[in-house]
């Protein structure tokens, strides 16, 4: 269990460079567009080299496929729509709340899905990780229009989709392999979109390049390959309760290379997020896990 934990740290720290990665990228004249294809491609030629090269075996049945597609070609595509449009409408500090809602959801669905029991420790900790989310990212400023309430929570909603049929299919497929599918079809959907809204070209400057490799090595590869790792070790629900470290791993990654201030209530909710975490590390598992439910057909 500790090496899942362990994983799923890694990974919650691997996004938490993509702001910074992001902003360095912005400055160079890339479109948020072409930095979620290059990020993706490169990740997926990264992933399938090391199976050609290392496994020998990067096939995967037609079912396992489809889920695959869904994963990186319909439910990120959405979640981060949904999110950047919510973010045109409510502030972005309350727009990341809401999306970090998601660990509540992904508990409910496991639930009825999974069969994974939602125990009084699971609740409490997702309760006290979202009040110290809620003092990390700090009372939202500004004009709030329901519409991008709406969007936030749906960004949530897709989001643990991804993250619950991501625990089913990591079950019967390589966490690398499923990492390898899923970065190839989030590559393709922003290209077709880009292509198609004109937003995707090349035309920045050599340096958005080193964003754009640490983008996809260090925010896609690492992280979607430890992220799946630590998910099939320790269940979609810790995962994501985990996960909620990444904005405090942001914020202080900010500070360091940003040169950002953080207040002394932000670091009591980094606190706080903290030690709801450690409640998931610390909670003993009352029985074994159950084997996911099969999504093969």
């Amino acid at each position: 269990m500790w090496k899942g934990y362990g994983l799923i740290l890694l990974s919650a720290t691997g996004f938490a460079f993509i702001p910074i990665f992001a902003l360095y990228a912005y400055d160079s004249g890339v479109t948020v567009t072409t930095l979620l294809f290059l990020r993706f491609a490169l990740a997926a030629l990264f992933f399938f080299l090391y199976l050609l090269l290392k496994e020998k075996n990067w096939k995967v049945s037609q079912s396992h496929l489809l889920y695959l597609f869904l994963l990186g070609g319909i439910f990120y595509m959405m979640q981060s729509s949904f999110y950047f449009q919510a973010v045109k409408y409510i502030p972005s500090s309350l727009a990341a709340l809401l999306l970090y809602l998601n660990p509540i959801f992904v508990a409910v669905f496991s639930f009825f899905t999974n069969q994974e029991k939602l125990t009084k420790h699971i609740i409490i900790a997702i309760l006290i990780s979202f009040l110290g989310m809620l003092l990390v990212l700090g009372a939202p400023e500004g004009k709030i229009q329901p519409l991008g309430i709406v969007l936030a929570i749906g960004a949530a909603i897709v989001y643990s989709i991804y993250i619950i049929v991501g625990n089913q299919v990591t079950a019967h497929v390589p966490p690398i392999t499923a990492s390898a599918y899923i970065a190839l079809f989030a590559a393709l959907s922003f290209f077709v979109f880009g292509m198609g809204s004109g937003t995707l070209h090349f035309q920045f400057d050599a340096k958005g390049w080193i964003s754009i490799i640490g983008t996809s090595l260090v925010s896609s590869v690492l992280a979607m390959l430890t992220f799946f790792a630590g998910m099939n070790i320790i269940g979609p629900t810790k995962a994501a309760i985990l996960s909620m470290i990444e904005p405090i791993v942001t914020f202080l990654l900010s500070m360091v290379f940003l040169h950002e201030s953080i207040s002394s209530i932000q670091m009591i909710g980094g606190l706080i997020v903290l030690s709801g975490a450690m409640l998931v590390v610390t909670t003993k598992e009352l029985k074994p896990k159950k084997k996911s439910t099969s999504i093969s057909t």
